[in-house]
């Protein structure tokens, strides 16, 4: 190879690892904080502060949770709701959640799993995972045998426990790519 090519590769080389570079810079500009928080709807607002709750009604939809096809999962109230297309409550339903919470805001389901194990080691089933604390995973599940998470704060464990038929109810509603609310 001569100088002259030698230089010219070179300066191919440094061309092509600079524009690497600019492209991983804008993509990690747009890229979202943590898994799964991607912004659903910029038109539809999610208050983080504590929704609005109907006391006479418990299992009422709280305001300032979205709109449209979702499902919210109300930390202060341990409490999940299935909204449909027309923005209405399909289901609602109590749950049991682990020790790591979700921050509020909108999360998309990521992934799904038929059946695994627990990190409590309870056989799980309908895993629906939407985000991850600190390398923690954070979805809904239901145990095969019903019982709820064990409550050792030691542990870090990210599963929401359903019973099994709302399990059965969220696996069929929230498919990959399904928006998930989390408020307070």
């Amino acid at each position: 190879m001569t100088r002259s090519s030698a230089g010219f590769v070179a300066g191919l080389t440094a061309t092509a690892l600079a524009g690497v570079g600019f492209l991983a810079y804008q993509a990690s500009a747009n890229a979202p904080q943590r898994p799964g928080a991607e912004h659903v709807s910029p038109s539809a607002p999610v208050t983080t502060a504590k929704a609005p709750r109907d006391t006479r009604h418990p299992d009422a939809l709280p305001t300032g949770s979205g709109t449209g096809r979702r499902v919210v999962y109300s930390l202060d109230d341990d409490r999940v709701w299935i909204v449909g297309d027309n923005g209405r409550a399909l289901r609602s339903f109590p749950v049991a959640p682990g020790t790591v919470d979700p921050e509020p805001g909108s999360y998309q389901v990521t992934s799904r799993s038929n059946s695994i194990m627990g990190t409590d080691g309870a056989p799980i089933e309908h895993v629906v995972r939407f985000t991850g604390v600190d390398g923690v995973g954070i979805g809904f599940s239901a145990a095969v045998n019903g019982s709820p998470p064990p409550q050792d704060p030691e542990a870090l464990t990210g599963g929401i426990r359903e019973t099994r038929p709302d399990g059965d109810a969220m696996w069929e509603f929230a498919t990959i790519g399904e928006k998930v609310v989390v408020i307070r």
